[in-house]
């Protein structure tokens, strides 16, 4: 069975209130998880809301469909089956269409869940159903669409004119950009228990690198999908079914010969990206995306505690700990800020030099889940019931 997150986050949005005064939703005390409230902050947001355009989405459902973006157009994608293109600059929509399955007499949701990603021809969006679609970017067009071997919660990517996808049972399969051809595919062990997310790979040097639910970095050739090296950054430990999860759900980062990743109940690590030895390795648990700068590192650690860390060694430069348990977004970087959002709908800034968060606002009571999406000078946020806003400074 998948242990989805979103079942994890519900215990914790249900009990809000309860845990603000330090109750136990488990009977003992050692078992307490506290929520903390929003903090206050003295700077008002110095960012102003240019548009929003609605899509079709469910906030009581767990979805990390995330926007993308080509030159001055944003793409994104909601659950039920709604795909729009949209101008960067005004936020009109330039084509909408509906992939479920909706009739006069029936509606079946298409079960939008991986991706979305854009190219200079296709947007790619991938489901729960196990069907990839790959769509004109131009126009909307359907070009094709495609049976996977399984749930495609994650990101594809494009290698020269392959795509690559991971389903949520362990394959990775390349297609044909053009015609949906499949070229190769690979099976992975996938463990009976596991959070409810995985990895979008990273590519390299004509190699992709990536996570799995066993708690490795996996490294293959683009080509033709042979493994080239694996190394385990996290162990099952503990005595609870949770407390042994130990999946590698964050993307890889590739920098300089270095792979940077982090898994579950494991370890933030850098490995030589050549043979997949770690260089070094620190105890810290996450399952989001790492962002860096020259010099740094910086994570949300499972707990919502963000650090930043010293790329050479994984040192801790600073860490702030006043959004604990606020499922926080993945992380992404803003001119000198961090940027997150939580389960409530604020968004945060947060100063990269000195952790500290200098300004927020709520976007949408619906709550945030999904990274935010840095174009140009905007910040674009998809919320949990799919519509999409654009920020850009005052």
């Amino acid at each position: 069975m998948n242990l989805r997150k979103y079942l994890l986050a519900s215990v914790i949005a249900l009990s809000v209130a309860s845990l603000a005064s330090g109750c136990s939703i488990f009977g003992s005390e050692q078992d307490t998880i506290e929520v903390a409230p929003s903090p206050v902050v003295d700077t008002s947001f110095p960012l102003n809301q240019n548009w929003h355009n609605d899509l079709s989405g469910n906030a009581k459902i767990y979805s990390l469909l995330s926007p993308d973006a080509y030159l001055n157009i944003v793409y994104a994608a909601s659950r039920k089956g709604q795909i729009k293109a949209m101008d960067l600059e005004s936020g009109k929509t330039l084509w909408n269409i509906d992939v479920s399955n909706s009739s006069f007499f029936s509606s079946q949701s298409a079960l939008l869940s991986g991706g979305v990603i854009v190219d200079d021809k296709y947007v790619y969006v991938g489901s729960e159903r196990a069907t990839i679609y790959t769509i004109d970017k131009y126009s909307g067009t359907i070009i094709w669409q495609k049976d996977v071997k399984g749930e495609v919660i994650a990101k594809p990517i494009l290698v020269d004119d392959n795509l690559i996808v991971l389903t949520s049972n362990g394959y990775i399969q390349a297609f044909n950009r053009d015609n949906g051809n499949e070229l190769w595919e690979v099976s992975t062990e996938v463990p009976t228990l596991s959070l409810r997310g995985q990895s979008t790979p990273s590519l390299a040097y004509g190699a992709i690198v990536l996570g799995d639910d066993s708690g490795h970095v996996n490294a293959y050739y683009a080509k033709d999908g042979q493994l080239i090296w694996q190394q385990r950054i996290s162990q099952p430990n503990g005595s609870t079914e949770i407390a042994k999860l130990n999946d590698v759900d964050a993307s890889p980062i590739i920098e300089q010969g270095l792979v940077y990743s982090v898994g579950y109940n494991g370890n933030i690590v850098s490995l030589d990206l050549s043979n997949g030895q770690i260089v070094w390795k620190k105890p810290l648990g996450s399952y989001h995306d790492i962002v860096m700068n020259n010099n740094d590192l910086f994570v949300v650690d499972q707990d919502d505690n963000i650090y930043s860390l010293a790329k050479n060694d994984g040192a801790t430069i600073w860490k702030q700990s006043e959004l604990l348990h606020r499922q926080l977004t993945d992380p992404v970087i803003y001119h000198n800020s961090l940027v997150v959002g939580d389960f409530e709908g604020y968004l945060y800034l947060i100063d990269i030099n000195s952790g500290n968060i200098t300004a927020k606002t709520q976007v949408s009571s619906s709550g945030l889940l999904s990274k935010p999406l840095i174009v140009d000078n905007k910040i674009i946020v998809q919320v949990k019931n799919g519509d999409v806003f654009a920020y850009s400074p005052k």
